[in-house]
């Protein structure tokens, strides 16, 4: 199987790769043992985690990027935190549900906003000028102190009936606030807050170079296609396919166009880049990490709680 994936991908992504071998598999080894404790009946493991997480929440994260900084001074953020996490059978929104002493939510505002900034300026480079949350109106008024505590670098948009609605009111609302400063235009999931400074660095250089870029990682299940749920009909091809993740990176005009284009011919798109291939307009594949996952159910708050462990992570509540 290494062989195989040696003989997609160049030797440079390979090497960037590397890197990170050592942490992900401590992180799987830690996260298998939760997860056979949990299906074992013993969910009272998650609370000493769950403490020492909470312990440590108030200090922020220390800068988690091996590289020299990439400059986004032209790069405004749009944070999508709109979304009812249905799948996650709780009572709120999964954006808002506690993670290791912070709502999820929390863990990307804090690294747009505090920790790429910082990381930047010790380059002497610029962090994202604006993020743009999208947001629920009836959340709003909870999060407007935060809002109000960045002077203008963050606002709000509603979101909108489908992703696609909201990616568009979140970059409505960038460009008017950046009024030309911004070419470039980050989309992020809220509830992917597991991603990196050098995840982030990596997939805006190369849309700095090729004009869009998303992360992503090499599939590594098995997939079989089939159109009526039950009989299979094909083996797809596992070293052509990408789990892709967000950020994900596009140059505002073209977005832009995109979106005018999907309006016009009615085209249903899945993604933020999406809209870009169906301008016919190539998009970068950026190596990103496997732990960069979404949390979609239950157990994926245990996994995500594992990784931060790991990683000594110190969440900072944005409304403390």
């Amino acid at each position: 199987e290494p062989t195989c994936i040696i003989g997609r991908h160049h030797f440079e992504l390979l090497r960037r790769s590397l890197r990170r071998s050592m942490m992900l598999s401590r992180v799987f080894l830690s996260s298998l043992c939760l997860l056979q404790l949990l299906v074992s009946g013993a969910s009272f493991a998650v609370a000493p985690r769950l403490a020492q997480c909470r312990s440590r929440a108030g200090t922020r994260m220390s800068n988690d990027a091996d590289g020299a900084a990439v400059d986004m001074g032209d790069v405004g953020f749009v944070l999508l935190a709109g979304g009812t996490g249905s799948r996650m059978k709780a009572n709120m929104p999964k954006q808002f549900l506690d993670l290791c002493g912070v709502p999820v939510l929390h863990h990307s505002l804090d690294l747009f906003l505090n920790r790429l900034t910082d990381h930047a300026k010790e380059s002497g480079k610029s962090g994202p000028p604006f993020v743009v949350l999208v947001m629920d109106p009836k959340y709003q008024p909870e999060y407007q102190p935060i809002v109000d505590n960045f002077n203008g670098r963050l606002a709000f948009a509603n979101p909108g009936v489908e992703r696609q609605g909201s990616v568009e009111n979140g970059l409505s609302k960038l460009v008017e606030l950046a009024d030309g400063s911004c070419e470039y235009v980050a989309v992020h999931d809220s509830a992917r807050p597991l991603v990196t400074i050098q995840e982030i660095s990596d997939v805006i250089t190369d849309a700095k170079e090729h004009g869009a870029a998303v992360l992503g990682v090499p599939c590594k299940a098995t997939i079989k296609e089939s159109e009526d749920g039950t009989l299979v009909l094909r083996t797809i091809p596992r070293s052509r396919l990408w789990e892709v993740h967000t950020p994900q990176v596009i140059k505002i005009d073209t977005l832009q166009r995109g979106f005018a284009k999907v309006e016009a011919e009615t085209l249903e798109v899945t993604d933020d880049v999406s809209i870009v291939e169906a301008l016919g307009e190539p998009v970068k594949l950026t190596l990103g990490e496997y732990t960069n996952l979404k949390i979609t159910t239950p157990e994926d708050m245990s996994v995500a709680m594992s990784i931060l462990d790991e990683r000594k992570a110190q969440p900072v509540n944005m409304l403390a």
